[in-house]
Parts: structure tokens; C-alpha cells; sequence
């Protein structure tokens, strides 16, 4: 009976297709919404992680996020 309280394999995907449903219901149809949240989310996550999240993204996400300079960019 333990397997049976277990989570199903399945509900990490269908955990991530829920957020990735409120997330465009919350943004809305406006693509600059979208990339905004996700980018918030992101730094939000990388944070609580202790800057370890941003190491395990591309660098256009980490960007976006501001959570790093673009490669090339001088120093501000």
C-alpha cells in the first residue's frame, strides 16, 4: 500500500503543465508578460537557492532574469 501514496512518476508533468497554465493565464496573452514573470520567478528561485539555480541556466535566461551580465557586455 506505500506505492499507492506515493506520487505517481506523471505528477511532476502535470505539476509543471499547471504552472505553465497559470503562468500564461496570469501574464495574459503579452509574450513581454510572460518572459517578466518567468524572469521574477526565476531570480526568486535562484535566490532562495542560494545563487545556485543560475549556474544550471543559459546564459540568455540568466540575462533575462538578471541574474548575470551578457557575455561581451562592459562592466556598469
Amino acid at each position: 500500500m506505500a506505492e499507492a501514496d506515493q506520487a505517481s512518476p506523471m505528477s511532476g508533468d502535470d505539476d509543471a503543465a499547471e504552472l505553465v497554465a497559470q503562468l500564461r493565464e496570469l501574464a495574459g496573452a503579452d509574450p513581454a508578460e510572460v518572459r517578466q514573470v518567468v524572469a521574477e520567478v526565476l531570480a526568486a528561485l535562484d535566490r532562495v537557492a542560494g545563487g545556485a539555480l543560475r549556474e544550471h541556466l543559459p546564459e540568455a535566461i540568466r540575462v533575462d532574469a538578471g541574474l548575470d551580465a551578457p557575455t561581451g557586455a562592459a562592466p556598469r
